[in-house]
């Protein structure tokens, strides 16, 4: 029986978004079994996909055991799987899984910290990221400067960006001195840089930018910088259902690994250090 459109299917796996994946197939760069694809073609477990040449390791959609982790991210690292220079990435510090690959949700900047999420179910993370679905960020966030109620009513209507309009759908002051003061700020869209614009557009400069919440899943006081938890069934699934994916049997965590995590969660590991400390600690190793 086939299982799912082909379409469908690459996005899951993370290459893409549907509608990429339909100009993919349309290229002639997709094939089932030795076949071209076309649009609309079908696929099951046992079939052989080929993109651009290169065999993808398919597992049915039911059967595919759905994860997602939260990581915490530290200063220095940059939100790539690979880095030309040689920088440390988020991709490091995470389980491997075999056969599967993780897929990031959302990205943060080189010099900010916080919450990031990793999943292994491709089309999840497209639909938390499209902008259309407007799942909510939450940031901490430290200004240097005055933010006086003109410019956060300015903030809270919208700026012009280079890139459109922006504004933060709410904007709470959570204490400071002198120059340096702290803001939670919440966002329904994730552009390049789109928090520390707002505020420069302003005349104000971001000092520190921690993300702590994204949808559903909140930045737990338990995870330190530099370490990853895994979401249970429930978590998973209410994330899921934020945008309209079905819930999967196999899910999340279950045995060994859940009953480690709930010992981890009792006594925290200590925080890793940021990426530059990272890279300097390992080229110090190998000098």
């Amino acid at each position: 029986m086939k299982d799912e459109k082909l379409q469908k299917a690459l996005a899951r796996l993370g290459l893409g978004s549907r509608r990429q994946m339909e100009d993919v197939i349309r290229e002639g760069r997709v094939s089932v079994n030795g076949t071209v694809a076309t649009i609309g073609d079908r696929v099951g477990q046992g079939d052989e996909i080929r993109v651009d040449g290169r065999l993808l390791r398919y597992t049915a959609e039911n059967e595919k055991r759905r994860r997602i982790l939260m990581y915490y991210k530290p200063e220095g690292e940059i939100c790539s799987a690979h880095d030309p220079e040689g920088r440390p990435t988020v991709f490091e510090r995470l389980p491997p899984l075999n056969h599967d690959r993780w897929v990031m949700v959302g990205r943060l900047d080189i010099n900010s910290t916080g919450l990031l999420l990793f999943t292994n179910d491709g089309e999840l993370a497209h639909r938390l990221m499209h902008p259309s679905n407007e799942i909510e960020r939450e940031y901490a966030v430290r200004v240097m400067g005055e933010v006086t109620p003109e410019i956060i009513l300015n903030l809270k209507r919208g700026v012009m960006l280079e890139d459109g309009m922006a504004q933060f759908d709410d904007i709470v002051e959570k204490g400071g001195e002198g120059i340096n003061k702290w803001y939670q700020v919440k966002l329904k869209e994730g552009r390049n840089r789109e928090v520390r614009r707002l505020f420069e557009s302003q005349g104000l400069k971001v000092s520190r930018l921690l993300r702590i919440r994204y949808g559903s899943v909140s930045l737990p006081r338990e995870l330190r910088t530099g370490r990853y938890l895994e979401l249970d069934r429930r978590e998973i699934d209410t994330l899921a259902g934020l945008v309209n994916i079905r819930p999967r049997q196999g899910t999340g965590l279950y045995g060994i690994a859940k009953r480690r995590q709930e010992r981890f969660e009792k006594k925290p590991l200590k925080a890793r250090r940021g990426g530059h400390h990272l890279r300097r600690d390992k080229d110090k190793r190998s000098s």
